[in-house]
């Protein structure tokens, strides 16, 4: 039985690379190529005869995250293994959410590729055993990955951590104030700015959120 596998990548060389790697698996074809999701979406209406997709996640116009979420919902049949040069955690946990069934980086060779197709199809996950153990870990922590996202989008000055730090201890504007030596004024817009930046709208969700992303 012949494997029919499409590729979507923005590189015409790496296309190529992987059209090599694939020819030396003598029951797999790659029957189309796209350039980015878009190009693979209007193929794919032509024809979703398809066994398997090895998508690239970095493309203009639509990525190959979005891409893939796209095709599972449209072509459940149709299997995916991501191909790429990105083992970041972000990466892992959006491909697997969106359902790839596979992650595979660049430099896997043609045997590791091929087992990886076969494996895929029979229900099987391939993936590179450094982005398996990231997997892992991803799953059994997941809590850590999204309060890890939280925390890089905000970012608290010295001088505000130092009043949440004093807001935590419940004491009133007056009293930072004092603490702190500075103006009551002073404390008001540094109060402001926390709230803008945690997006919270009170002193109570202010420290919580404060806690929880280990900010004080």
């Amino acid at each position: 039985m012949t494997i029919k596998v499409a590729i979507a990548d923005d590189n015409s060389f790496l296309i190529k690379a992987v059209k090599e790697k694939l020819s030396f698996c003598k029951d797999v074809k790659v029957s189309f190529t796209a350039v980015h999701g878009d190009d693979l979406l209007v193929k794919l209406e032509e024809n979703h005869n398809l066994d398997l997709i090895l998508m690239d996640i970095e493309m203009p116009v639509k990525n190959g995250i979005e891409s893939t979420e796209t095709v599972k919902q449209k072509y459940p049949h149709i299997k995916i293994i991501m191909l790429t040069v990105f083992d970041d955690d972000e990466n892992i946990f959006n491909a697997i959410k969106a359902g790839a069934d596979g992650y595979l980086l660049k430099e896997v060779g043609p045997k590791d590729l091929y087992d990886g197709i076969k494996d895929t199809l029979t229900g099987g996950a391939a993936m590179t055993p450094s982005i398996a153990l990231k997997t892992l870990k991803l799953l059994r922590n997941p809590d850590s990955f999204e309060n890890a996202k939280e925390k890089e989008d905000i970012i608290l000055t010295n001088r505000e951590v130092d009043v949440l730090e004093q807001l935590s201890k419940g004491l009133s504007y007056n009293a930072i104030a004092d603490n702190l030596i500075l103006s009551t004024g002073t404390i008001r817009k540094h109060i402001e700015n926390i709230y803008r930046k945690l997006q919270v709208h009170n002193k109570l969700e202010a420290v919580q959120k404060a806690k929880k992303n280990k900010l004080i």
